[in-house]
């Protein structure tokens, strides 16, 4: 439960048709198995304790009074398991009959949720034995006490208040108006489902994407548990297809016909944060509804969920491929714009043999494509001082000439050297009056270079040295257009590296493939016996922990405990817990120190969820204090 963690599972049952006593054996072996590998929230299929497939059975006195005192007798024999269990039954109210979700908590049974839409069409008859339970609201005696019989009900955790859970049933899914969208709007933030959806060719995909699509629309998690093995054979068969999703993301999805439990881990923060960031997201009044309360155990969930060390970048190369495609439209979309808006019919960058200028040269390529315009009218500028090495240079200069672009070199050196005498500067001490006067000049040379042509200068900088201040104020912070700015360092290799492959050009791939292995470093002190003697990440700390770090932290909003627990889970066996704490503290000292830089960037194409921009996501003032972030990893390592 801490940090908003709660593992959560689906399950079958080896269901013998109208055998209450065998299945609620299975049901309660089976829950105290999950419970014991760490599951509080437990859902059955529909129908669990007696069958879906009883048919006219559902008439027969025998099977609904057996599976009443088999639903008392589960909740009396699972009093000592920790968790909210969800089971189907068929059970009599006011002389109906209605397929209910019972819901148990520690011996209690604390509801009974009817199902809503029953099907009767296809193979479905559900009308002719079950009653719809819309609108049905009142109490019956179970166990000398009185259970609220309702659909409009929700169960609310007393030691994790961000955790209220909700119940629909099968057909209440598909229907046009699901009882888990009120749910939702009400406060749930998970839906349970006990269903009974048979299979036929096709219907599993379709299963998939409605489960996963409805938790994406309610900002909630869906756990959806379907009957299996064991159900009549007469005319359908059922496969056990459990899902457990989380926003549209599908956390774990049992395999069909093996009777396997699905288990997942969701965050419950992340999806409550969620709902506050999105303004069309309005909880609604709970007028009808009915609020109960269970209690869970206040412990560590064990954290057995996938957490994505690079969650700028997709996982496939399939998605990856078309993602860094899209990236690249939007950013030279937004140039495009900006130099038809301007007038503009030059644009001009400096041009290092890096990363980020080899992006920004592309993406003004790109552009220009666009626009019709030749690519020679792209002037890019090397500029060459203390910390260039030859690699870098001939990259640069070689990089330019393969994309048809003009290049143009200034040596900045004497330019530099004669700044340093104006204000006293010692050129031996290598300081940040050192590194930061060589910033400052290239970016007055490319200026100066797009007045003269009447170009526009084109910002190479990316999110990840927006986010630390990795950048030297009105000197590469500077441009009139930042096409890099939001995007991360992580994503910017993949962009490359996607350009090399594609460029179906072998002398330019090998170009670019060079420069995706040359370190990451921004050459401002004099190299080594000819390589490269100033490595950024040797500097701030590695990019992938920062760009994780800071997904975690606009994204979601977590808290530092939260992002450090995470991280050290998602780096596990890459970097020791101290190492991750370092960085961490690096970051935040970094980005709240850092903001004043953020305040008065240039415009820039958002590309995705992520972003720094004062007049877009991140309104912040220049002036807040990290003290409270810093605090909170401090206790950490108490």
């Amino acid at each position: 439960m801490k940090d908003g963690f709660i593992k959560a599972a689906a399950a079958a049952i080896d269901v013998r048709v109208a055998d209450c006593i065998h299945n609620t054996d299975e049901i309660i072996k089976k829950a105290r198995e999950l419970s014991q590998r760490g599951a509080r929230i437990l859902v059955f299929p529909e129908l669990s304790i007696t069958g879906y497939t009883c048919q006219d059975l559902f008439w027969q006195e025998t099977l609904l009074g057996s599976a009443r005192e088999q639903l008392l007798r589960v909740a009396e024999e699972l009093k000592d398991v920790p968790g909210l269990i969800f089971l189907g039954l068929p059970y009599v109210y006011h002389g109906k009959l209605y397929n209910v979700a019972a819901a148990i908590n520690q011996g209690e049974i604390l509801g009974l949720v009817p199902k809503e839409y029953l099907p009767n069409y296809g193979e479905f008859y559900e009308a002719r034995h079950f009653s719809s339970g819309k609108n049905l609201w009142g109490y019956t005696e179970l166990g000398g006490k009185q259970v609220p019989v309702m659909e409009k009900m929700l169960f609310s955790c007393r030691e994790m208040p961000g955790l209220t859970v909700a119940a629909e049933i099968c057909e209440d899914l598909w229907a046009a108006a699901p009882p888990s969208v009120a749910h939702a709007m009400a406060g749930a933030n998970v839906i349970v489902n006990l269903s009974a959806s048979d299979e036929t060719v096709g219907k599993a995909d379709y299963r998939r994407e409605l489960v996963k699509s409805q938790s994406a629309r309610l900002l909630c998690a869906y756990i959806y548990a379907t009957a299996g093995y064991g159900e009549s054979t007469q005319d359908l068969v059922f496969g056990g297809q459990h899902l457990i999703c989380e926003n549209g993301v599908v956390l774990k999805e049992a395999e069909m016909f093996q009777n396997q439990s699905a288990e997942a881990v969701l965050d419950i923060n992340r999806l409550s944060e969620e709902r506050r960031r999105i303004s069309t997201w309005h909880e609604e009044k709970r007028e009808g509804y009915l609020t109960v309360e269970f209690s869970l155990p206040v412990e560590e969930t064990k954290l057995e969920r996938f957490i994505d060390p690079n969650p700028f970048v997709p996982d496939s190369r399939g998605e990856r491929d078309k993602r860094c495609n899209e990236i690249l439209m939007i950013q030279a979309m937004g140039l495009k714009k900006r130099l038809e808006h301007t007038h503009c019919k030059r644009a001009v960058l400096g041009i290092s043999g890096g990363l980020d200028s080899t992006l920004a040269l592309l993406v003004t390529a790109r552009a220009f494509d666009l626009l019709g315009m030749g690519r020679e009218h792209i002037t890019a500028v090397t500029m060459p001082c203390f910390g260039t090495t030859d690699r870098t240079y001939t990259n640069a200069c070689e990089l330019t000439r393969r994309l048809g672009a003009t290049l143009m070199e200034v040596d900045i050196k004497k330019a530099v050297l004669q700044h340093f005498s104006d204000i006293g500067h010692d050129e031996n001490v290598h300081d940040v009056t050192y590194e930061n006067s060589q910033a400052r000049e290239r970016t007055q040379v490319i200026m100066d270079i797009a007045n003269q042509q009447g170009g526009m200068v084109v910002g190479t900088g990316d999110l990840s040295e927006l986010a630390l201040g990795w950048a030297t104020y009105n000197g590469d912070h500077m441009s009139m257009y930042g096409v890099n700015a939001s995007v991360p360092k992580t994503l910017v290799r993949h962009l490359v590296r996607y350009y090399a492959d594609t460029c179906k050009e072998e002398k330019l791939s090998q170009i670019l493939l060079d420069i995706l292995d040359t370190p990451v470093s921004p050459e401002l002190l004099p190299p080594k016996d000819g390589v490269i003697s100033q490595k950024t990440e040797d500097l701030v700390g590695p990019y992938e922990l920062h760009d994780f770090f800071l997904y975690q932290m606009l994204r979601f909003h977590f808290r530092p405990g939260k992002i450090y627990r995470m991280a050290k889970a998602a780096f596990a066996g890459v970097y020791e817990p101290e190492v991750i704490m370092k960085w961490l503290k690096t970051f935040y000292s970094r980005f709240f120190a850092q903001q004043f830089k953020r305040s008065c960037l240039p415009d820039g194409p958002k590309v995705g969820s992520v972003a720094v921009s004062p007049r877009g996501d991140l309104r912040m003032p220049s002036d807040a204090c990290v003290r409270i972030w810093m605090e909170e990893l401090e206790k950490i390592q108490e």
